[in-house]
């Protein structure tokens, strides 16, 4: 993950109980894991919900109508 793109280093405040709660769900044994991949999966689902608006009515049976 990190040789693919440049990390920056950042402090800020987490409450525990959610970090741990997240870090179990994710499957990651690092609060930095956890941290890394929330982020990552909070722009995916932003990217998908964009797409989702982008076509919204636009579905046909067969795929997509001509846009």
């Amino acid at each position: 993950m990190a040789s693919e793109r440049s990390l920056k280093r950042k402090a800020f405040f987490v409450d525990e109980g959610t970090l741990r709660r997240a870090k179990k769900a994710l499957g990651v044994a690092t609060d930095a894991e956890a941290v890394r991949l929330s982020v990552e999966r909070v722009a995916e689902m932003e990217r998908f919900w964009q797409f989702m608006q982008r076509t919204r009515g636009k579905a046909t049976r067969d795929g997509f109508d001509a846009v």
